[in-house]
C-alpha cells in the first residue's frame, strides 16, 4: 500500500535557490558594513571616554564629601531636636529606639549627668531618728518577731517612702525565716500598689522593682501561675523610661537578672539592653564625658562619640555602625568597577591601589579621608573591551533580527511557492482522475448507441463496466469532498453506540464485487463478543473501505487481503493486511501526508490521488484512536487502527 508525491512538487527547491542566495547576500552585506562602522566607532571613542571617565569620577569625591557633611549635620540636628523635647531616660530611649545612636549619654541643666545617672547618694537612715526602727533592726538579727515589728512601722508611718522601706524590710525578714509564700504575698499585695511606685530604698533604688525581682526568684519558675504576670509587670517597669525613676545601673541589673530566670523568650528581650551596657562601659572609661559636635573616638575601643551642639546628649556609635552609615551613602553613589571609593578613619592604613584623589571628609569627621582608587591597572582597556562587547552584542542582535526576518521571508516565499505548486498539481490530478472514468463511460455508451440492435449480453457487460467506473468516480468525488470538509474544519461526526461486527460487514459490503472475484481472496475474521464503541459508524466504514481499497490497488497480481477485528489492552483494533509491494521505513513516515504517493505508476493505473490515508488518520484521531503501519519493501503491509472501547 504505497502513495507517491504528486509529480513536480519536489522541484520547487531548485527554484528557490536563487531567491535564498539573494536573501543571504541581503544579510551579509549589511552585516559586514555594520561591523566595520562599529569597530571604527570604538577606536575613536576610546581615548575620549577614558579622559571623561577619569574627570567624572574625580568629581565624585567632592560630591561624597558634601553628602557626608550634610548627613552628619542632619544627625546633629536630630540629636539636638530630641534633647529639647526630652531629658534623662526618655531621651536615652528615644535616641536608641530611633536609630540615632547605639547608646547615649544624657545631661540635664548645668551639664549634670541625667542618664545613665550614677547611683544616688544614700538616703537618711530612719533608724538614726526612730527608736522603733532601731528595735526592729535589733530583732532582725536574732528574733523571729522582726517581721511583725517592721509591719507595725509600715502601718503607723505616714510617708509612702518610709512605709515602702518597712514593707521591704519585712519581706527580707520573711525570706530569712523561710516564709517564701508570705514574702511573695507581701510583694504582690503591698509593694505593687501604685502609691509605692516612686519609692526608693536607702541606696536610691526603686523598691517596687527590687521587690518584684525578689518575688520572681522566690517563685522559682513558670510552675507558679503568678510567675509570668509578675514578670510582665517587671519588664514593663524596666522598659518604662518616661515615668519610672530607675537608675541606669539598677535597670541594667534587673535586665541581667531577668535573663538569668527561666522566663519565656519574649519576656527577656530588651531592645535597650546593649545600649545600657555600652553606656555603662563608656561612663566607666570616661569619668567626665563632654559633648562635642564632631565624631571622635571614645575611650572605649571601637566606639565613637558625637555630641549635640547644645551639650545635652552624646551619641555613642560603634565602628560598624559608622561604617554602615557611610557605606549606605556610598552605595547610593554608583561607580564603575574600575574605581573604588574608600572612607578611611583616622589612623587607618592607606588603601591598596593607585590613588586618584583624596580629600578630608569635612569638619564633622575630623581625620577621616575620602579616597578614590584605581582598582584595576588597566581600567580603560577593560572599559573598551566592555564597550566592544556591547557593540558586538548589539550587532549580533541586529544580525540575528535580520537573519530571522530573512528566514521568515524565505519560509513565506517557500510556502507560497509550495501552495501554488500544490494547487496546480491538485487541479491536474483531479482533472486526470475525473477524465479517466468519464471517458470510459462515454466510450461504453457511444459503443452501445452505435449498435443497430442491443445485444442483451453485451449491453449488460458494458453497463457493468459503466457501473464500475461510476463507483470509482463516486469514491473519488467523495474523497475530495471529505478532504475539503477536513481542510475547512466542517467535517461533522454523529457519535453513537456502534457494533464492531456491523462496521466490518458494512465495509465489506461497500467494497463491492471486486473483492469477490477469483483473483482476490479477502479473509475476514471478527472475534466474537467485541465491545461496543462510541463512534460514527459511517466514518469508521469509510476508514476500513479506504484501507481495503489501498490494499486492493497496491497488491498486483493475485491479491491476498485480510481484515481482522479484535480487542487488545482494552482497545478495539481493526487490521488490514496485504501481500502487496510494501513500504520502506522512510516511506512509512510519510504515508499519511496529503497527496503523498510512493509508486505513481500504480496510482495512475488503479486510480486515486493520495488522500485516502490522510482521511483515515483524520477520522481515527477524531475518535481518540491511532493508526499505524508496519511494512517492509516487497513484503506487504499491515495497517492497524486502534480505538478506545466504551467503558461499562
Amino acid at each position: 500500500m504505497k502513495h507517491s508525491r504528486l509529480g513536480g512538487v519536489t522541484g520547487h527547491n531548485r527554484e528557490l535557490w536563487p531567491v535564498l542566495l539573494l536573501l543571504l547576500l541581503a544579510v551579509l552585506i549589511p552585516t559586514v558594513c555594520l561591523l566595520w562602522f562599529m569597530n571604527e566607532a570604538m577606536n575613536n571613542q576610546r581615548q575620549a571616554a577614558a579622559q571623561q571617565l577619569t574627570e567624572a569620577y574625580r568629581a565624585q569625591v567632592s560630591l561624597i564629601r558634601e553628602r557626608l557633611e550634610r548627613y552628619w549635620e542632619r544627625s546633629l540636628a536630630a540629636l539636638e531636636e530630641q534633647s529639647r523635647e526630652r531629658s534623662g531616660g526618655a531621651l536615652f530611649a528615644q535616641c536608641v529606639r530611633s536609630g540615632l545612636a547605639d547608646s547615649a549619654i544624657c545631661f540635664g541643666e548645668g551639664r549634670q549627668l541625667s542618664y545613665p545617672a550614677p547611683p544616688a547618694a544614700p538616703a537618711p537612715d530612719p533608724a538614726l531618728e526612730r527608736s522603733d526602727w532601731r528595735e526592729a533592726r535589733r530583732l532582725e538579727e536574732s528574733s523571729p518577731a522582726a517581721p511583725d515589728a517592721y509591719a507595725a512601722i509600715a502601718q503607723s508611718a505616714t510617708d509612702p517612702a518610709l512605709r515602702a522601706q518597712a514593707w521591704q524590710a519585712q519581706g527580707r525578714c520573711l525570706v530569712r525565716a523561710g516564709k517564701k509564700d508570705a514574702a511573695i504575698r507581701l510583694v504582690l499585695e503591698r509593694l505593687e500598689r501604685s502609691q509605692y511606685g516612686q519609692a526608693t530604698d536607702l541606696q536610691g533604688r526603686l523598691i517596687a522593682a527590687d521587690a518584684a525581682l525578689m518575688a520572681l526568684q522566690l517563685m522559682g519558675g513558670p510552675q507558679d501561675n503568678r510567675f509570668v504576670p509578675v514578670a510582665r509587670r517587671l519588664r514593663a517597669l524596666v522598659l518604662d523610661y518616661d515615668d519610672t525613676p530607675l537608675s541606669g545601673s539598677q535597670r541594667l541589673f534587673l535586665m541581667r537578672e531577668m535573663q538569668a530566670l527561666r522566663l519565656p523568650s519574649e519576656l527577656v528581650q530588651f531592645p535597650t539592653f546593649q545600649a545600657e551596657q555600652l553606656a555603662a562601659q563608656y561612663l566607666e572609661a570616661e569619668q567626665a564625658p563632654v559633648a562635642e559636635p564632631n565624631l571622635r573616638r571614645a575611650a572605649v575601643p571601637g566606639i565613637w562619640k558625637l555630641g549635640s551642639a547644645n551639650g545635652r546628649v552624646v551619641a555613642l556609635l560603634r565602628t560598624e555602625t559608622v561604617h554602615a552609615r557611610i557605606g549606605q551613602l556610598l552605595s547610593e553613589q554608583k561607580l564603575a568597577t574600575h574605581f573604588r571609593l574608600v572612607i578611611s578613619q583616622p589612623g587607618a592604613p592607606v588603601p591598596e591601589g593607585q590613588v586618584l584623589e583624596s580629600e578630608p571628609t569635612g569638619v564633622r569627621l575630623p581625620g577621616w579621608q575620602a579616597t578614590l582608587l584605581l582598582a584595576d591597572p588597566k581600567p580603560f582597556e577593560q572599559l573598551a573591551q566592555r564597550q566592544k562587547a556591547v557593540y558586538l552584542w548589539i550587532g549580533a542582535l541586529v544580525i540575528a533580527a535580520m537573519s530571522m526576518a530573512a528566514l521568515l521571508a524565505a519560509r513565506l516565499l517557500r510556502r507560497q511557492v509550495r501552495l501554488a505548486r500544490l494547487k496546480t498539481d491538485l487541479v491536474a490530478s483531479v482533472s486526470h482522475e475525473l477524465k479517466t472514468p468519464l471517458s470510459s463511460m462515454r466510450l461504453f455508451v457511444d459503443t452501445l448507441l452505435e449498435e443497430p440492435r442491443f445485444d442483451q449480453e453485451k449491453t449488460r457487460q458494458y453497463l457493468e463496466l459503466v457501473a464500475r467506473e461510476n463507483a470509482r468516480l463516486s469514491r473519488l468525488i467523495e474523497s475530495f469532498l471529505t478532504f475539503s470538509r477536513m481542510e475547512r474544519n466542517t467535517y461533522s461526526f454523529e457519535f453513537a453506540d456502534a457494533d464492531a461486527a456491523r462496521i466490518v460487514a458494512d465495509a465489506v459490503e461497500a467494497a463491492g464485487e471486486r473483492f469477490r472475484t477469483p483473483e482476490c481472496l479477502l479473509d475476514v475474521k471478527v472475534d466474537p463478543g467485541l465491545p461496543r464503541v462510541r463512534a460514527d459508524s459511517g466514518a469508521l466504514v469509510t476508514v476500513l473501505l479506504n484501507l481495503l481499497d489501498n490494499a486492493y490497488k497496491y497488491s498486483p497480481g493475485e491479491k491476498r487481503i485480510a481484515l481482522r477485528a479484535y480487542t487488545e489492552n482494552q482497545s478495539l483494533c481493526f487490521e488490514v493486511e496485504d501481500q502487496g509491494i510494501g513500504l520502506s521505513p522512510r516511506e512509512c513516515k510519510k504515508i499519511f501526508r496529503k497527496f503523498y504517493q510512493v509508486d505513481q505508476r500504480l496510482a495512475r493505473t488503479s486510480g486515486g490521488c493520495g488522500l485516502g490515508l490522510s482521511i483515515v488518520q483524520f477520522i481515527v484521531k477524531a475518535h481518540g484512536g491511532s493508526v499505524r503501519v508496519t511494512s517492509q519493501a516487497g513484503g506487504g503491509s499491515v495497517f492497524r487502527v486502534q480505538l478506545p472501547c466504551e467503558r461499562t
